[in-house]
């Protein structure tokens, strides 16, 4: 599939080791290369800073989306192409979400978290066919995964929800996955034989 513009969520910190920018760096670098906007968070440090950087730096595209109450904390990044400030978070994501061709989740916290899982349930729900991928630097995804794969066991989630999620460990490979992306259909009568077994 054609993408043009990347959904990057990913720490406004660098993190404890510096496997993180380096990756973040990367991604950054591939995308400017292919062509691919980045759209992101607005910051100018931590992992924001450091693949809005790297893109900038070799000619490519971003843009930021940030709240006004954020604008300072986050330290907004005064350099990217164009940024959006917008009034609240779930503008942001919103934004982010209506910008994008597909997503990506490297490192971070709740914020980041909170961003990629949305994106997620939008594609589970069928509100959304992009494409969700994670950046699983050195593991640091590797206990979400697990906890996927338990909700999978227990049966709250179908198998090809699941594994329409792309998880790579570098960012080559990931992108490549992206655009070869080819979604697991799921028949909508899931929903009818989850309501007969009652194990909803």
């Amino acid at each position: 599939m054609t993408i043009k513009s990347i959904g990057v969520f990913c720490g406004s910190s660098i993190g404890s080791r510096e496997v993180y920018s380096k990756a973040a760096a990367e991604l950054g670098t591939l995308m400017a290369k292919e062509g691919i906007e980045l759209i992101y968070g607005g910051g100018k440090v931590g992992l924001m800073g450091v693949i809005a950087d790297t893109i900038l730096a070799s000619g490519g595209s971003v843009v930021g989306v940030i709240p006004k109450l954020l604008l300072e904390k986050e330290v907004g990044h005064n350099a990217i192409t164009e940024m959006k400030i917008v009034s609240s978070m779930s503008e942001r994501k919103n934004l982010i979400g209506e910008l994008s061709d597909a997503f990506i989740a490297m490192p971070g916290g709740f914020g980041t978290l909170d961003e990629v899982m949305e994106v997620l349930t939008y594609f589970q729900l069928g509100i959304s066919e992009k494409p969700v991928g994670f950046l699983n630097i050195n593991g640091f995804y590797d206990s979400l995964i697990a906890m996927f794969d338990h909700i999978l066991e227990e049966r709250f989630m179908k198998y090809e929800h699941r594994h329409n999620v792309i998880i790579k460990d570098n960012a080559a490979d990931l992108l490549e996955a992206i655009k070869a992306f080819k979604p697991l259909s799921v028949d909508e009568k899931w929903i009818e034989e989850l309501k007969e077994r009652k194990t909803y």
